[in-house]
């Protein structure tokens, strides 16, 4: 019988995985487990305590956009007086919260946030934590009922407009002045009268 000439070719076939190896991979696996839930937890509290003070500060805006008796009372009425004066304009009288009924019309009724005035003219202010157009439209139809209301009693003073706000963005800022109305801006712990050149107040 003749000798083969084909030569045994060097095979290396995979091994077996021990059960050390197995073992040492669920481990991995458990730890990376728990890890991934330890971090769900910790982001399911953080989220949690998020929208505990996402609600916390949506409640006091909304106090604060509903309610404008502590804005008027510890920001705006305490300067705004001295602050126009400053500016000329000689003020004898200021009030918060200024009721004006008419029983002929109740439609015709309005309130003013604060009430600077003098024999001459005066100027009604509308106070908002964060002013937006509907507020400055609002604001237009309170001084036409001013008028209105100051023409049947004789009353011939000249009448301005001016918004106070706590927050304010440019956009609302323009609209603001183009309307004719002072813009009352706080800052700090007080207010400041935004005059800007060419600015002319509206009379009503």
């Amino acid at each position: 019988m003749e000798s083969s000439n084909i030569a045994t070719a060097n095979i290396d076939y995979p091994r077996g995985i021990t059960f050390e190896e197995v073992w040492a991979a669920l481990k991995e696996t458990r730890e990376a487990i728990k890890e991934t839930d330890k971090i769900v937890k910790e982001n399911a509290e953080i989220m949690k305590k998020t929208s505990l003070e996402v609600d916390k500060v949506t409640r006091q805006m909304g106090r604060l956009g509903n309610s404008f008796g502590e804005l008027v009372e510890h920001l705006v009425l305490p300067n705004i007086e001295e602050k126009f004066n400053a500016l000329g304009f000689a003020f004898t009288k200021s009030g918060p919260n200024v009721r004006v009924r008419n029983r002929e019309d109740p439609n015709e009724s309005f309130e003013i946030d604060v009430f600077l005035e003098n024999g001459d003219f005066a100027i009604a202010v509308e106070v908002k934590s964060k002013p937006n157009d509907d507020d400055v439209k609002e604001h237009i139809d309170r001084m036409e009922k001013l008028r209105r209301y100051a023409d049947k009693r004789n009353d011939r003073r000249k009448f301005h407009g001016a918004v106070a706000g706590a927050v304010m963005n440019d956009t609302i800022r323009k609209y603001i002045l183009k309307n004719g109305f002072y813009l009352i801006e706080q800052t700090g712990d007080t207010v400041k009268i935004n005059i800007p050149e060419g600015f002319k107040a509206k009379v009503w």
